[in-house]
Parts: structure tokens; C-alpha cells; sequence
């Protein structure tokens, strides 16, 4: 594994209690981050926190990413006990149901576009004034590759995913000319707890689509984040990066 420095970076990662922002914690203290992991699942949260104590300094917040009065209280509590934000990755989504669209439940749809893209969206709106007021940032969001090509089944879970990346494109831009950055990333399926969300159909169908026949690693994720969270990556904003074994290659 390469080191990339991000020593004495203060980094929030969101949904980081299991799955990819978990590998993404993990990748950000081995590379001497400090890491503030926001979830609202507390007993994870907890236990999340508990195995990477040894790893650095990391701490756990409970958040809800639909709240603002919770993303508020975290933003401050993190601040307050790790330093302003340098990195945020925006990580928090589920995958919602498997249904066709015109079969698809309502309050699921809009469930799921709350978490995956209007979360994403409140969680940037209160961490960029921070950034903008020290002139430096790294933000990262984890879209998929559902966003790019729509999935059969997962209307909500694609669109929300697409409504991301539009997301990232927009305030990429509107943030060029500071030293912050703005990025996604598109993965592949990999294999987390979000499983259980599917059905056995739905997740066969999504292995068969990658040429390399296999679901992305959770290191694999977090090796790319935690490059486009350093300053090495520094004229790329509001871009789109692919890691999908082949799957798409645009």
C-alpha cells in the first residue's frame, strides 16, 4: 500500500461506521488523517471507533445526514475536538428497495433520494463555508456507476446516484478558482451490508455487467478517495472517477 499524506488533515467521513467508509477511516489514519466518523447508527458507530483507536486519532458523531440541526452539532463537535474540516467525504446511502418504477413505493423513492443526494447536499453546504474561510478543501462523494447507466429495479438508488454527480459538476465548478476540490467516484458493487438491501436477482445482475468478473474491494475504494482527498490532486474538480472493472470507461 502507497502512503499517501494526508498528515494533519482533519477529515469527516460520513456513513463511516461499516462498509466503504469504513475502509475509507481506516486509509485515512494509515495515512496520518485525523478522522471524525458521522453515523447514525450508534451502537456501529461505537464499534467502528473501537477498531480503529489503535490505527489514530478518531472519533465518532452521530448524525443523521437529512437533519441539519444534526449535521450542525457534528460539524461543531468535530471542529471543536479534531480542528476544521481539510476533507469530507460524502459516503452516507442505502440502496432502497428492488421494484420496478412504476411499482415503486413513494415514501421509499423519496426516502432514499433524502439520504443519498439530499444528504450529500447538506452535509457540503455546511462543511464549504468552512473551507472557503481558510481557502482549502478536498471533498469527495461516493456515487456509483447506477448513476452513470441506471439500473433496472433501483430507479431511486440510480437517480439519487446521478443527482450526485450532477451535484459534484455543479459545486466543482462553482469552486474552481479557491483551493478546494470537488470529486466522485463510481464504483462497482462491492460487497457490504447495502447486500442485504437487495435482491439475490439484482445483485447477480450487477456482477454480471463487470468484464473483470469480480465486486470492487473496499481497499480499492478507499485507495482512490484518499488520493483525490490529498493535495497531490490538485487540478481535478467537479470530475467523475471511474472504478468499475471495466464496466464503464467513461
Amino acid at each position: 500500500m502507497n502512503r499517501i499524506d494526508l498528515e494533519g488533515r482533519t477529515a469527516i467521513v460520513t456513513g463511516g461506521a461499516r462498509g466503504i467508509g469504513h475502509a475509507i477511516a481506516r486509509r485515512f489514519l494509515a495515512s496520518g488523517a485525523r478522522v471524525a466518523i458521522w453515523d447514525m447508527d450508534r451502537d456501529a458507530l461505537a464499534k467502528a471507533v473501537s477498531e480503529l483507536a489503535d490505527a489514530g486519532k478518531v472519533i465518532g458523531e452521530p448524525c443523521d445526514v437529512t437533519r441539519e440541526d444534526a449535521i450542525s452539532r457534528a460539524l461543531e463537535n468535530t471542529a471543536r475536538r479534531l480542528g476544521e474540516p481539510d476533507i469530507l467525504v460524502n459516503n452516507a446511502g442505502i440502496a432502497g428497495a428492488n421494484a420496478t418504477t412504476w411499482n415503486y413505493d413513494i415514501a421509499e423513492f423519496r426516502r432514499v433520494l433524502e439520504i443519498d443526494l439530499v444528504g450529500v447536499f447538506l452535509c457540503c453546504r455546511a462543511v464549504v463555508p468552512r473551507m472557503l474561510a481558510r481557502d482549502q478543501g478536498r471533498i469527495v462523494s461516493i456515487a456509483s456507476v447506477a448513476g452513470k447507466e441506471g439500473n433496472p429495479n433501483a430507479s431511486a438508488y440510480s437517480a439519487a446516484k446521478a443527482g450526485v454527480i450532477a451535484l459534484t459538476k455543479s459545486l466543482g465548478k462553482e469552486l474552481a478558482k479557491t483551493g478546494i476540490r470537488v470529486n466522485c467516484v463510481t464504483p462497482a458493487a462491492a460487497k457490504t451490508d447495502i447486500f442485504a438491501q437487495m435482491s439475490e436477482e439484482h445483485i447477480g445482475y450487477m456482477l454480471s455487467k463487470i468484464p473483470m468478473n469480480r465486486f470492487v474491494e473496499l481497499e480499492e475504494i478507499a485507495s482512490l478517495v484518499a488520493w483525490l482527498s490529498s493535495a497531490e490532486c490538485s487540478f481535478s474538480t467537479g470530475a467523475v472517477f471511474d472504478i468499475t472493472g471495466g464496466r464503464a470507461t467513461y
